[in-house]
């Protein structure tokens, strides 16, 4: 039986000190399918980077004792880079309207606590409560579902994603690059789901 968890809030400065706990469970956790991520710190600190400069950004870590063993980011969208706000410019949605979720990443046998619905719980709370957002998003790679890589047993998380409020705009997509396993770097293509955000109850 595994230990139990605990959740933690951590915004703004607060996630300095869990960068590279949260950079390790995204090589981790990422180098399953679909993503294939063969990550290396460079580009690990690249890519947190503003996260670190954002002044509303937030860490949902999970621990059990001393361990960080799930971890979901967030952001305003107007804080990350051009490149993942372009795709809303396109669509005629406004970057400063947006609260951009980086990813979740969990180790697997701490799967099915619960700990999914707490990450997106307290992103959207937190979001909400900056009261300046439409909308909350994400996006996720698009892979082929034939790929002889993708394995058997394999569950998206597009059910969930659903059940959460979430949809898949179709046409909204950014190219986003980083080095696979067994194939050096390439360039990936993600789509983006948005969900829109309610006032606080």
């Amino acid at each position: 039986m595994n230990s139990p968890h605990t959740i933690g809030l951590f915004r703004g400065p607060d996630i300095l000190p869990y960068l590279k706990d949260v950079a390790r469970l995204r090589a981790e956790v990422f180098r399953d399918w679909p993503y294939l991520y063969q990550g290396d710190e460079g580009s690990e600190r690249e890519y947190l980077a503003p996260y670190a400069n954002s002044a509303d950004s937030l860490f949902v870590l999970a621990t059990v004792g001393d361990r960080v063993i799930g971890a979901s980011t967030a952001l305003p969208l107007i804080d990350d880079t051009e490149a993942f706000q372009k795709p809303f410019a396109h669509a005629g949605i406004a970057a400063e309207e947006v609260f951009y979720f980086g990813e979740s990443v969990l180790l697997p046998q701490y799967h099915g606590r619960g700990i999914g619905h707490a990450f997106f719980d307290h992103r959207e709370a937190h979001a909400r409560a900056l009261g300046r957002f439409r909308w909350t998003a994400f996006c996720a790679v698009d892979r082929d579902e034939a790929d002889p890589r993708r394995p058997a047993d394999y569950r998206s998380n597009h059910d969930f994603w659903h059940k959460r409020g979430y949809a898949r705009r179709e046409g909204m997509t950014m190219q986003l690059p980083w080095a696979e396993i067994g194939q050096g770097e390439i360039v990936h293509r993600l789509t983006f789901w948005l969900r829109p955000l309610e006032a606080k109850p």
